[in-house]
């Protein structure tokens, strides 16, 4: 594990998660060991998940060029599913650029715990832009695991290294779902996309640290059909927002 005095003046504690065997020795070695998650469980969900996608958008009448835009552009899912709908439906610029950026909201707490992990001994601006590219779902969740235990000078490279797997993965996946698109039947498609989503939960319940982890987790789930059914459009926010709260206030009540 990473000593006391290797972190980062507002660096969060390590996660209790699985340390790595050994730690890279240079950036070349930290960025390697992070793209080495090209061949993992999780590169092969993003895949499957981008399978789905592009089967969507050649449905939706994008072309491949858009859809490797809108792909690799955004780098998450949801934002992509939602885009890719939305023009479909035809409804104003406006309303696409709102209903996206709703989604994005998201991702705004996952980059704030993660920027300080890669903040290294001195301020590399152009790579943490790069690196902050690749913050979403799984990018996150493998970060929060394998970063703590990894010397803090060498964990922006990492995190660029499994980003940029998963990127490619998503890509290779959403092409392939493209060229695919017809011969994959619509069940299939739906389930494809759902994949993700199931391992961002099973990933969250893992890599709980503390009991208020798992309350936010389970209240999440409790509220959100019902938000879904009350607030449709703003069901996840509200889902987010209401169930950390109460998890939060539930733990300090009992404190």
């Amino acid at each position: 594990m990473v000593k006391d005095n290797d972190r980062q003046p507002g660096e969060p504690e390590p996660a209790g998660g699985e340390p790595d065997a050994a730690s890279p020795a240079s950036q070349i070695g930290a960025f390697a060991r992070g793209f080495s998650l090209i061949v993992s469980v999780p590169s092969a969900l993003l895949f499957s998940a981008g399978l789905g996608f592009g089967a969507l958008a050649r449905d939706g009448g994008f072309s491949v060029a858009h859809t490797a835009l809108i792909t690799g552009g955004m780098f998450a899912l949801p934002n992509q599913v939602v885009l890719v709908d939305q023009l479909a439906r035809n409804e104003a610029l406006l309303a696409v650029a709102f209903a996206v950026t709703l989604t994005a909201l998201r991702l705004l707490p996952m980059t704030v715990t993660i920027v300080p992990f890669l903040k290294g001994v001195r301020p590399r601006p152009a790579l943490e832009t790069v690196a902050v590219h690749f913050i979403a779902v799984t990018p996150w969740i493998e970060s929060q695991r394998r970063l703590p235990s990894i010397p803090s000078g060498l964990r922006l490279a990492t995190h660029v290294g499994l980003g940029l797997a998963f990127w490619a993965a998503m890509m290779a996946g959403s092409m392939a779902g493209y060229a695919l698109a017809g011969s994959v039947p619509a069940m299939v498609t739906a389930t494809l996309l759902f994949l993700t989503p199931i391992y961002f939960l099973l990933s969250l319940l893992a890599t709980a640290r503390v009991r208020m982890d798992l309350i936010a987790v389970g209240l999440g789930c409790a509220l959100a059909p019902v938000l879904y059914l009350l607030v449709p459009g703003f069901d996840l926010l509200a889902t987010g927002l209401i169930g950390g709260t109460l998890a939060f206030l539930l733990r300090r009540r009992r404190a």
